[in-house]
């Protein structure tokens, strides 16, 4: 088995989901949900298939999104890989819908930090190990720390 560290190619503030799926409509149900969210919600969406062709089969409502993601998603080549590539909205706003998909068996990660995805390969193929996403804690947050992180949500809308 060889591993290789590869890692997602994005802007710094675009959000992203990575999971697992399992059949070739995969990407349409990913669509489906990603349309149903959020009405200005921009999004481009990737899978892997991992049988038959073997294509990465993509769909989404941002041609440079899903551009984008299908690049990801051809550079991981792992079995049924999904990588979703989103603007005007957070994970939180969609992951649930996402979850809700009936093929998705695996979320890896929903951020916008930077993502290096740990790639095994073996004489079958190629699949996720894990994923890297952001960087290390760097300590236990302080009393000023809570009340930046409590105004933080605050000012963009996620409490009262």
């Amino acid at each position: 088995m060889d591993t290789h560290i590869v890692k997602i190619d994005k802007p710094d503030e675009m959000n992203m989901i990575l999971g697992q799926a399992h059949f070739i409509k995969t990407v349409e149900d990913l669509h489906e949900a990603m349309a149903g969210s959020a009405p200005d919600l921009r999004f481009g969406i990737a899978f892997c298939e991992s049988s038959g062709p073997c294509l990465v089969r993509c769909s989404g409502n941002d041609e440079t999104l899903t551009n984008l993601a299908q690049e990801n998603a051809r550079a991981l080549g792992a079995g049924h890989a999904f990588i979703i590539l989103m603007e005007n909205g957070f994970p939180i706003n969609v992951l649930n819908a996402v979850k809700q998909v009936a093929e998705v068996c695996n979320i890896y990660c929903a951020t916008a930090n930077p993502v290096e995805v740990i790639v095994a390969e073996t004489s079958q193929g190629r699949g996720i190990m894990g994923v890297i996403d952001g960087s290390a804690s760097c300590g236990i947050e302080t009393s000023e720390d809570i009340a930046a992180r409590k105004q933080l949500l605050r000012t963009i809308g996620y409490k009262l």
